[in-house]
């Protein structure tokens, strides 16, 4: 890191002053850690970004207005898993609205200040009954050493659970930053990603925070990939609480919110469903880092490179064509291209190389796939997995 972050134990609990936990309710029928809870300490400022679909599950919606009506601030967020909650009608906001009312009660905090995630089988409604049955052990594990049992209880297809924290010294006083995500399928967010939580234990104002952490989004879950397939609950919330944070160093603290918000990106596309590497695509070159980011995420969600890359297929030629309807301009005659360190392309034109051993660095376990697409100053990277048989099996049997 050339930032002055280093990784601490603790996940989304490790900052000062939140509280997490993580309980088995009953939701799932796998009988695996369902029901999650973040807590944040009073006076704590909020920014969310959330899915662009159009057809989105309730929750999303009362996140947003209630981060909206409350001017960026929030006090706790519920997560429920195995039940996406979407497009179940009006049921749908009832039981959200019912879920943060009695989280609330058991707080002591204003129901406006409780938001609620859902993630599992659109359609599929909360089972109310086992849910708040679920809230008085929940509340009652909440704890600054409960992060790992918040950041299981989220998951659904997920293999691994996604956690980290990172501590830094800013001007003589320690700042803690906490995550946690999941997602493993249908992953293409265009604001976040599935479900994303970070915790922060310094005071920054509301509407610089939110800044920071649109940011801080744009340069992580916005630049991944596993299938294409952006999700109706796609949510990310972040909380910055404490001491109020001198403005001289809100450009280290927003390293430590990307670090932390790249480090939890990465984490989901690895763990794509059936994938067995990571892909990396650097972009450079282009006209501007959005250029850049465009292109870089679209070699990741080709599904000609994703398949080309688990065949450990060197077929460069996908590559570029990928690049190519990104629609991004950029001189084809300028392109180069290199797989690790194997260098394919120069001036746009095929160079020879060791095919056997291009093949061979394609079976690592993360992939870096670099295109120098001309002199401008752009750069940009994305993330994403290869295509296996396995995610076909995975999704072809969702709910059945």
């Amino acid at each position: 890191m050339t930032h002055p972050w280093h990784p601490i134990p603790g996940g989304i609990s490790a900052p000062r002053g939140f509280l997490a936990a993580g309980v088995t309710a009953g939701l799932k029928a796998s009988g695996k850690p369902d029901l999650s809870l973040l807590l944040a300490p009073e006076g704590a400022v909020c920014a969310g970004t959330f899915t662009t679909s159009v057809v989105r599950a309730a929750c999303v919606d009362l996140c947003s207005e209630r981060l909206a009506a409350c001017g960026g601030h929030a006090r706790a967020v519920l997560t429920n898993s195995g039940q996406a909650n979407a497009c179940t009608g009006d049921r749908g906001l009832i039981d959200s609205l019912r879920a943060t009312q009695a989280v609330a009660d058991r707080l002591g905090v204003a129901p406006e200040e409780v938001l609620i995630c859902s993630t599992g089988v659109i359609g599929v409604p909360i089972p109310m009954g086992t849910l708040l049955a679920g809230l008085d052990p929940l509340v009652a594990a909440l704890s600054p050493e409960s992060g790992a049992a918040a950041a299981t209880a989220i998951l659904t297809t997920d293999l691994v659970a996604k956690q980290i924290a990172l501590e830094a010294d800013l001007g003589g006083r320690t700042v803690r930053i906490g995550g946690m995500a999941k997602g493993s399928g249908m992953i293409h967010p265009n604001m976040a990603t599935m479900l994303g939580y970070l915790s922060c234990d310094a005071g920054v104002p509301a509407e610089v925070w939110q800044a920071m952490v649109r940011r801080a989004v744009d340069r992580s879950f916005n630049a991944i990939t596993v299938d294409g397939d952006t999700s109706t609950n796609d949510t990310f919330l972040a909380f910055a609480a404490g001491e109020l944070l001198g403005h001289e160093h809100f450009e280290a603290l927003e390293a430590g919110l990307t670090a932390v918000s790249q480090h939890l990106a990465k984490a989901i596309a690895r763990d794509g469903e059936g994938a067995t590497c990571l892909i990396e695509v650097q972009a450079q070159g282009a006209a501007d880092d959005a250029g850049a980011r465009a292109i870089a995420r679209t070699v990741c969600g080709s599904s000609l490179v994703k398949c080309a890359v688990h065949g450990r297929d060197p077929n460069w030629g996908r590559i570029v064509a990928a690049a190519g309807r990104a629609g991004v301009p950029f001189a084809a005659d300028l392109v180069a291209l290199w797989l690790g360190e194997h260098q394919l392309m120069a001036a746009g034109q095929p160079l020879a190389f060791d095919r056997a051993a291009a093949s061979t660095y394609l079976q690592s376990d993360t992939v870096i796939i670099r295109l120098v697409l001309g002199d401008g100053p752009g750069t940009g990277v994305a993330w994403g997995c290869d295509l296996s048989a396995q995610y076909v099996r995975i999704n072809a049997d969702y709910t059945t």
